[in-house]
């Protein structure tokens, strides 16, 4: 497969004249491309699944932020919005995923130029080319993407004439089975299996108050679920916690003591004291193989040290981080790592095996491009399976995705992105989290 000139934007024929950019998602790093875009003067239509901007973030309203405001606004949006007389929040602080979308999301997407061109309740099913399967090479550059979407009408198409996909990983988690699938056995106890960050202590109390409540998965999801659980014990004593990891400690909750994001660092020593005075069960080197049902809850099967092992409970909170999802894309021709399923020339830049959040390089549309013309992953989904994504990167990624299909390729080559240090650290959710 032959990738994009690096010197010129694909070529544009008459065929995508007047056609829009299609941006999935309307989380921070779509709102950032639209932003962009509007900057640029190139049209564009926003397509969100939910009923709002930042519908995911809504659904962990209730965790704070590891990074200040001063890290979690993209310069585009921020000039945007200054230009109506909005105000930034104080630069250092750590607001809540409600907080953030209420403080800046939701005027983002009020603006005129963006509201307009934003289409909520929406899935985007599949995207491909027009009249094309990714086999047909003849003219696909010149050749308008489809995408297949679900609305309250029914299922449509539409066109466009470049895709930037920012829909985020956090409507698919990681599966709670060692290897990688679905444990055997899910469908039966589908009802006594949380998604990732429940809001233990508010809406979801009567779920998890003086019950057994497990929580598997070894990174900031978990460990924000944990001190919030443990702050439900705190109310209701007889609520029981354990932690379940794979390995023998989970080492991405342990950053170093030069982070910058001090929150980060206090999440972990708060866990490990919790635990130290047996508030917190850990149950660690236990890989899941199959779930049964019990009475008024669920049996977790698996193995400990070579030895088959049960271990009941009534609630399992799926902590095991969150994956891309790929299906929608099967007709589009990608380059991925074959490990974290990133972009293959990001890859080796965000590789949770060597970088932390902080120590990712600057890069944008040239990382992040494809064999497929003028389509790009920008966001979470960009880094696939790393959970080392950070607002900020996302938003760098963007603006440099956008000044290429302006034509700017000076500027989509001057990529500059300032984090802050950090040690060993992961996200829990779509882009920015209890995290980023």
């Amino acid at each position: 497969m032959t990738l994009v000139d690096l010197t010129t934007p694909a070529a544009r024929s008459s065929r995508l004249d007047g056609l829009p950019v299609a941006i999935i998602g309307a989380g921070p790093i779509g709102l950032a491309a639209a932003a962009n875009l509007v900057e640029r003067g190139i049209d564009f239509v926003v397509y969100e699944i939910g009923a709002d901007a930042g519908a995911s973030i809504q659904k962990w309203a209730h965790i704070r932020f590891f990074s200040p405001w001063r890290h979690l606004v993209d310069p585009a949006s921020r000039r945007l919005l200054e230009a109506t007389g909005w105000t930034a929040p104080e630069a250092t602080g750590l607001p809540t995923g409600g907080e953030f979308v209420t403080a800046y999301l939701e005027p983002l997407s009020k603006l005129d130029a963006i509201a307009s061109r934003i289409r909520y309740g929406v899935a985007v099913d599949a995207v491909s080319r027009e009249g094309m399967d990714r086999t047909r090479s003849a003219g696909r550059a010149d050749t308008p993407f489809l995408l297949r979407i679900t609305d309250a009408d029914g299922v449509q198409e539409v066109t466009a004439s470049a895709v930037i996909d920012a829909s985020g990983t956090y409507l698919t988690p990681n599966s709670l089975a060692s290897s990688g699938l679905d444990p055997l056995g899910l469908s039966a106890v589908a009802e006594h299996v949380s998604h990732a960050l429940p809001d233990a202590v508010g809406r979801e109390r009567d779920r998890f108050a003086g019950k057994r409540v497990t929580v598997v998965g070894a990174g900031h999801s978990a460990a924000n679920t944990l001190l919030n659980l443990a702050a439900l014990k705190r109310e209701v004593p007889e609520t029981q916690i354990t932690w379940l990891i794979r390995n023998a400690s989970a080492i991405r909750v342990t950053t170093s003591e030069d982070d910058e994001l001090i929150a980060r660092t206090a999440i972990g020593k708060r866990v490990d004291r919790l635990i130290a005075t047996g508030a917190i069960q850990q149950l660690d080197r236990f890989e899941i193989l199959r779930l049964a049902p019990i009475d008024g809850g669920v049996r977790l099967i698996g193995q400990r040290a070579g030895e088959l092992v049960e271990h009941d409970t009534h609630v399992v909170v799926n902590a095991t981080g969150f994956r891309p999802n790929l299906d929608m894309l099967r007709e589009i021709r990608l380059e991925l790592d074959d490990i974290v399923e990133a972009p293959a020339r990001l890859a080796p830049l965000i590789d949770p095996n060597v970088h932390s959040c902080g120590t990712v390089e600057p890069h944008g549309f040239a990382e992040l491009r494809q064999p497929e013309p003028n389509f790009f992953l920008a966001g979470m989904k960009s880094y696939g399976r790393a959970p080392t994504f950070l607002l900020a990167t996302g938003y760098e990624q963007v603006r440099s995705i956008t000044a290429y299909l302006a034509g700017d390729i000076a500027s989509a080559t001057n990529v500059q992105l300032v984090l802050p240090a950090t040690g060993v650290c992961s996200t829990g959710t779509s882009g920015s989290s209890c995290c980023s």
